[in-house]
């Protein structure tokens, strides 16, 4: 069964106008005192949001912010989340103060044709993240009531069991939304006959959390480069000193499996020959660049850790990724957010879009590094709005969130 698309849902469920649509989006934006510091989920969500309101349908967004412990939160409020929508839509987006309750359903019956409405966070309600089926059903039963279909637009989340993404679906005729169907059409192109060379570049700070795709995509690319504090578990796995940088024990015999089988395969390995080591995790630590086989022998010694690939590595790392024709990279290379640590991630996304193919920003903290440091999202052939969901898909693993669209 094919995945069940805006198209499908029209011919099955008949012309969109006057229907109430429930669009499940993923609006978790970053917000500090209240104010979004990147808006980039809210922007991937316009074209299906336009293409619903452009067909006359009366638009009901839903989605969570952030982990509420399953309670109203001010913090976690979607109102700034409504106004932004509001102006990047050009019209105005009513807001309702919650999910399932009073205000929804006056706010919702309040639309009229081509309206657009957002209700509050999906997580100030238990239901939406429960364990028990029946709870989780029961709250999705609730959602239903406020809508005749529901379009699945928040890749982030489709690898979650959660009633607006899973139950919901079961209960509404159902489809997946524009940036789903641009999302499954990236990532597809990444597992099934992507051109080549084919470079994944893997970052972020366990080893742990890559093992799944690092297996899955060894027999797939032609060159994997790692950095990141994953980097020191695969150094450590050749048995060089990593001082107190970030190092995963249990995983070292992993590691080594891992380094056995990419020269089995014939895949490049590109591991750090340098790395930027500091005195301490700070801003401002006093920091050396030393070669990758003598993290120890700086001034800190042994206490000592990586916060950053090295400028060789740098160079190395980027001229991989330009000399490609199909790039994935998930996980910064460094501690982005301190500039003396930022270099190595800054160097990766500069040659990511210089890349002549298909350039792939895996969502999550390298979607956040990219704009933090002055990137344009179109500078890159496409940034997931879902690094967990990517990460997950090119695992090979069943999400439940698409699976209820049809797609296997």
């Amino acid at each position: 069964m094919a995945l069940r698309t805006l198209d499908t849902l029209v011919q099955s469920a008949g012309p969109l106008a006057g229907k109430r649509v429930v669009v499940r989006c993923d609006l978790n934006v970053p917000l500090q005192d209240g104010v979004i510091t990147d808006d980039g989920r809210v922007r991937a969500s316009l074209p299906t949001l336009q293409a619903l309101t452009g067909q006359g349908a009366r638009v009901v967004v839903v989605s969570h912010l952030g982990r509420p412990a399953g309670a109203p939160d001010p913090k976690y409020s979607l109102a700034p989340v409504a106004q932004r929508l509001s102006e990047l839509l050009g019209q105005p987006v009513a807001f309702a103060s919650d999910t399932v309750g009073e205000s929804a359903q006056k706010t919702v019956a309040a639309l009229e044709d081509g309206q657009v409405a957002v209700l509050e966070n999906l997580r100030f309600n238990a239901g939406e993240t429960a364990k028990d089926d029946a709870e989780r059903g029961a709250f999705a039963e609730q959602l239903a009531a406020l809508g005749d279909a529901l379009v699945s637009d928040g890749f982030g989340v489709v690898h979650r069991k959660q009633a607006s993404v899973y139950d919901l679906a079961q209960l509404l005729p159902s489809a997946a939304g524009l940036l789903i169907a641009a999302e499954l059409d990236v990532l597809d192109r990444l597992t099934e006959n992507p051109e080549r060379p084919y470079t994944v570049v893997l970052g972020g700070s366990k080893v742990s959390d890559k093992l799944g795709v690092i297996s899955h995509l060894l027999p797939r690319v032609d060159r994997l480069c790692i950095g990141g504090g994953m980097m020191f578990t695969f150094l450590a796995a050749l048995g060089h000193p990593v001082g107190k940088s970030l190092l995963e024990q249990d995983q070292l015999d992993t590691v080594r499996g891992y380094i056995a089988e990419a020269k089995e395969r014939g895949v490049e390995l590109l591991l750090p020959v340098d790395a930027v080591v500091a005195a301490s995790f700070s801003a401002d630590a006093d920091h050396v660049v030393a070669d990758a086989e003598k993290l120890e022998d700086t001034p800190f010694g042994a206490d000592g850790l990586g916060l950053d690939i090295g400028p060789r590595t740098a160079e190395a790392f980027a001229a991989a990724v330009r000399s490609s024709t199909t790039v994935f990279w998930n996980g910064p290379m460094g501690v982005f957010e301190m500039a003396a640590f930022a270099a190595g991630t800054k160097a990766v996304a500069q040659a990511l879009t210089e890349v002549p193919g298909l350039s792939v920003v895996g969502g999550g903290d390298s979607a956040a590094a990219v704009r933090q440091l002055g990137f344009a999202d179109d500078d890159f052939g496409h940034i997931s709005t879902g690094g967990g969901a990517s990460l997950e898909f090119l695992e090979g693993k069943t999400l439940p969130g698409l699976e209820v669209l049809g797609w296997q």
